[in-house]
């Protein structure tokens, strides 16, 4: 039987601007902590690009908005961090069942993530992440601690403060399989790209002790203004994961753009901590 990075097939090069990458892009180890929070649906529908693409809800009046830290170790493209901003949605059904797509994710379907904002703590990968996909990448300084008790991913552009994401280590244990699905905009054309994952994941409902902290930049202030719940609807981390990022396929054209926001061009700061006493700024 191959091994999951064994199964893959002949490699493609890729140029954006000034960087050039292979594709599918391997990630051979990171971290990945999530919080998923109830957010206004009315505001959330409001940034769907395509009237196909529909917020998954959890009530007649609430979708859904998750805040993911990636600690990128090991990767085809060197090691980097990210913070994924994410709506989870369906794709061409217009009312989908409530709850039912966010607890079979990929196995739902045309269920993915909207991602509205991705920042990165490189350059290449965001000149990859824009040019291949339409991921709304910039360029962040992101902070990661790692504790016995909990995670936390501490971002800012040079000294301004974007958030800082706390995920507490608790929850079931379950092997994850599934791939990911994001949903991006490129030139005017929505990007469907499914990424194969293997890992082990813990998850836990509303979980007691993790948060998000806002701060008063233009992406804290957009991810506050969609009216997140006081408190997170779940948490996940994962205590192995690998992952494939290949290209992704046009599944509809003319749709609404979503830029995101583009930040300066400069090198992003990416440190990793182990205690309270030990972390940067």
């Amino acid at each position: 039987m191959k091994g999951f990075f064994e199964q893959l097939g002949p490699k493609t090069k890729v140029k954006h601007g000034d960087v050039t990458f292979d594709l599918p892009i391997l990630y051979f180890r990171d971290d990945f902590f999530a919080l998923f929070y109830s957010a206004d649906f009315q505001r959330v529908k409001m940034l769907m690009p395509s009237e196909q693409l529909h917020p998954v809800l959890i009530s007649k009046t609430k979708a859904v908005v998750g805040i993911c830290a990636f600690n990128y170790m090991a990767t085809s493209i060197d090691s980097y961090g990210e913070v994924a901003v994410v709506i989870p949605a369906v794709y061409g059904q217009k009312s989908p069942l409530l709850i039912m797509p966010l607890l079979l994710e990929a196995y739902y379907k045309g269920f993915g993530n909207l991602v509205l904002h991705l920042p990165v703590t490189t350059k290449q990968a965001r000149d990859a992440g824009r040019g291949e996909w339409g991921y709304t990448k910039f360029i962040a300084d992101m902070h990661f601690t790692y504790t016995p008790e909990y995670l936390t991913c501490r971002m800012f552009e040079k000294k301004e403060h974007i958030l800082t994401l706390k995920v507490c280590k608790r929850g079931i244990k379950l092997k994850d399989k599934k791939p990911l699905i994001t949903y991006s905009v490129k030139n005017g054309s929505l990007i469907k790209t499914t990424i194969p994952q293997r890992g082990i994941h813990r998850s836990s409902l509303m979980p007691w002790g993790s948060s998000i902290q806002l701060g008063k930049h233009p992406v804290s202030e957009s991810i506050g203004n969609l009216g997140l719940s006081p408190r997170p609807l779940m948490s996940r981390y994962y205590l192995e994961r690998s992952a494939i990022l290949p290209a992704g396929t046009v599944i509809e054209d003319e749709v609404k753009s979503l830029d995101g926001y583009f930040g300066t061009n400069r090198k992003g700061k990416h440190t990793v901590a182990y205690s309270e006493e030990d972390e940067g700024s």
